[in-house]
């Protein structure tokens, strides 16, 4: 159940709202509360939506829902914030500096949100970068079919080496990490606007450099890949299923249907399930990709809980499985994880747990660490919608204390790198290959319990592979919350 407010009136509309939580310390995602219709032109320049009318809205909303209430000031000025969100940041600090709201609380576009959520509709060149800070490096770990960057030759595994607004004023990555790290590569990719064009020069998979230029364009990202996001894997005898899935949105359930379909009629039991750039979306399909692994569940078991705070108990929900007419029945499931891989990724994985511990692993590296949620709380008139985290979310054996990632909630975990010279869904590339090992017995190496953002996480992270980070804008759209990474 999705909570959505606007002026003075609370409704209670029919969906779950909450989102991901990303691979950097600014990474903010969510997900919309629903409502189709049209967004009234906001007017800025009003009362109604000056920039203190506006933050004391949000200091209303926040102070009504907020999941962790005593941490907030009783009052705070918002004279000295010149933002809605710096002052939303000012209101959250006591909670973030405990590490349970890493900038997850935040202000965004109701029409831009509703836009992705309903069809990944974005603006770019349609690529996820990360990026490697000790050798001031970037590469590309994903391309968006019908977008700009695939169409120009950029896949996974190119690297991006200079960037420029004219093949005058190229500007290597070296350089540009030389004078601002990693936020100066991001703001010399530019806007993301339909039309922005740069002059590009990288180097792809097979060491081939080229120079051009690409120009941003409207696309819908594909949830599920169409070039690997569905297989079926011969591993050692063992018809295997895989599935990645980039987000949750609803352009992904009748994929996800189509492939659990695939794997049904192919009588597939043993699975990978590829999350590991996943950052969330929405409860709504991250609860239907569980049902479609609970062919064996009954409607009386628990998938999954949710729990507001005290005063808003009302709103609390336990949400049995559903299964459907293309669920399966898994007998072994690998989960192939990031730092990236967060919040509805998490909520699918945990709802898993009780049911499948001993049959399913975590493989590759930790999980984010985001037991909690957002609701969206709309003002129409401005075009905000306010992302609060408001709710957390707990599997059937009542696991909800995983701000440090899902590791040690596990039996079985395998570290793996993960290897960008091969396309996702490979069986050679490193994941994937241990994720096939596991399923086929193979001992592992387990992945360390550390939280994505610790230290020891980090180190673990950097044993593995580069210690390469999601490229993330100082604003990022509402596409870039879920997907972190994508320019």
């Amino acid at each position: 159940m999705a909570l959505r407010k606007s002026g003075s009136i609370l409704a209670l509309a029919a969906l779950l709202s909450s989102c991901g939580g990303g691979g950097g310390s600014s990474n903010t995602v969510s997900l919309p509360s629903g409502g189709g219709g049209s967004t009234p032109t906001p007017t800025p320049g009003s009362t109604t939506c000056s920039l203190q009318n506006r933050q004391n809205w949000a200091f209303d909303q926040i102070n009504e829902w907020y999941l962790f209430p005593e941490t907030l000031p009783a009052s705070l000025s918002p004279a000295p914030y010149g933002s809605v969100q710096s002052y939303i940041d000012a209101l959250t600090a006591t909670a973030r500096g405990q590490g349970r709201d890493r900038y997850f609380t935040y202000i965004t576009s109701i029409a831009e949100e509703d836009a992705f959520y309903a069809s990944g509709a974005t603006a770019g060149f349609g690529i996820r970068l990360s990026y490697d800070s000790p050798s001031s490096r970037v590469f590309v770990l994903d391309a968006y079919e019908g977008a700009p960057a695939l169409a120009a030759g950029l896949d996974r595994g190119t690297e991006l080496l200079a960037i420029g607004t004219s093949s005058a004023n190229l500007q290597t990555v070296t350089a540009l990490f030389a004078q601002g790290g990693a936020a100066a590569v991001s703001d010399a990719l530019g806007p993301s606007t339909a039309g922005t064009s740069r002059v590009l020069r990288f180097r792809n998979a097979a060491g081939v450099e080229t120079t051009t230029t690409v120009s941003k364009a409207d696309y819908d990202i594909q949830p599920v890949s169409p070039r690997y996001g569905v297989q079926i894997i011969d591993n050692g005898g063992t018809m295997t299923g895989y599935v990645n899935l980039r987000t949750f949105i609803d352009s992904a359930e009748p994929q996800l249907r189509a492939a659990f379909l695939q794997f049904r009629n192919a009588g597939v039991t043993e699975l990978v399930i590829d999350l590991r750039y996943n950052g969330g979306g929405l409860v709504r399909t991250a609860q239907l990709f569980a049902d479609l692994l609970g062919r064996d569940r009954f409607t009386n078991q628990v998938q999954g809980v949710t729990r507001f705070r005290t005063s808003k108990a009302a709103n609390n929900e336990t949400r049995n499985f559903q299964t459907q007419a293309q669920s399966i029945a898994p007998t072994r499931i690998a989960f192939i994880t990031t730092g990236g891989s967060a919040s509805a990724s998490e909520l699918v994985i945990n709802a898993m747990i009780p049911y499948h511990d001993a049959n399913m692993a975590l493989v590759g590296s930790n999980t984010y660490g985001k037991p909690v949620g957002q609701i969206g709380l709309d003002r129409s008139a401005c075009d905000d919608r306010i992302r609060i985290i408001a709710f957390a979310t707990e599997n059937a054996d009542g696991n909800a204390n995983y701000f440090s990632g899902l590791a040690s909630s596990l039996t079985n975990s395998c570290q793996a790198a993960d290897d960008i010279t091969l396309p996702l869904g490979d069986p050679a590339e490193a994941s994937m290959a241990r994720a096939l090992g596991f399923l086929s017995g193979a001992a592992c190496t387990p992945i360390s319990s550390a939280g994505a953002g610790t230290i020891a996480g980090q180190r673990e992270a950097a044993s593995l592979t580069l210690p390469r980070e999601l490229l993330m804008p100082a604003q990022p759209t509402p596409a870039q919350r879920e997907l972190p990474g994508s320019f």
